[in-house]
């Protein structure tokens, strides 16, 4: 989906993280200077009609344009995402990896987005899929949107 062509008649979902707070830091825990796992995830006003779940995790401030660090889809509805919890059909992010990789700025704070989308369907997509294909595949499928922002900037090291 193109910025113009974003489905915008969708229910908001709040999405939360017991890690960080919205616009907060995101924990060391969970990037590429910690154990680089993902953080929980709290996911509310999930509509009845729902039948999975995708999510689309980058960083909007990279140098190259935004990166992707993580994407997943037809995760069962659920209410919470574990710590290091890989739900679902995973893609490959741009570190060129299945599953999650974590905040890891070349330089400066970067903002980091936690999208979630409430689907009325499963989707048909291979294991492995870019973002693209995602956001083609869940075109029209949308029901409901929420996304949690949080920040991380890379420690400095004294020599």
């Amino acid at each position: 989906m193109k910025q113009s062509e974003v489905q915008t008649d969708y229910k908001v979902l709040n999405i939360s993280s017991s890690a960080f707070q919205p616009g907060g830091d995101i924990p060391k825990k969970y990037t590429c200077e910690g154990e680089n796992i993902s953080p929980p995830l709290h996911i509310g006003g999930t509509p009845e009609k729902a039948k999975s779940l995708a999510l689309i995790v980058d960083d909007p401030d990279a140098p190259g344009g935004t990166f992707v660090h993580w994407i997943a889809w037809n995760i069962p509805i659920m209410h919470h995402i574990d710590e290091e919890e890989l739900p679902g059909d995973q893609g490959v992010n741009d570190f060129g990896e299945m599953g999650y990789g974590g905040p890891c700025p070349p330089s400066g704070t970067h903002r980091y987005y936690f999208k979630v989308y409430a689907l009325d369907d499963l989707l048909d997509l291979d294991e492995g899929s870019t973002k693209q294909a995602l956001e083609s595949a869940m075109d029209g499928h949308i029901l409901a949107f929420g996304e949690l922002m949080g920040r991380y900037r890379k420690s400095v090291k004294m020599k």
